[in-house]
């Protein structure tokens, strides 16, 4: 089975709400203990949000937010993220 699809301006919208305060809109973690989500997997994001919110997986916050989120809004969320394109520079 292939994964669901979503809608990335939907999970775009969702994100200004619930995720950009520590993650950033554009994927870029704005605290210490959050981690980047920019072009990470979808399939990832999906299996850690509903990680979180079955329990199955533990964080003070995370735990939180991802209580309220539907399948759809979580498949959304992970496109929105998934879609954002990143570069990496490797040092010489």
């Amino acid at each position: 089975a292939g994964y669901a699809v979503g809608d990335p301006a939907t999970g775009k919208s969702i994100a200004k709400k619930k995720c950009q305060i520590c993650h950033g809109i554009d994927g870029i973690a704005k605290i210490p203990v959050a981690p980047h989500l920019a072009g990470e997997s979808q399939i990832y994001l999906e299996t850690q949000l509903k990680a979180f919110r079955s329990g199955k997986r533990v964080n003070e916050m995370m735990s939180v937010v991802a209580k309220s989120l539907t399948d759809d809004e979580i498949t959304s969320l992970a496109e929105w993220y998934n879609s954002i394109e990143i570069t990496a520079r490797i040092p010489e």
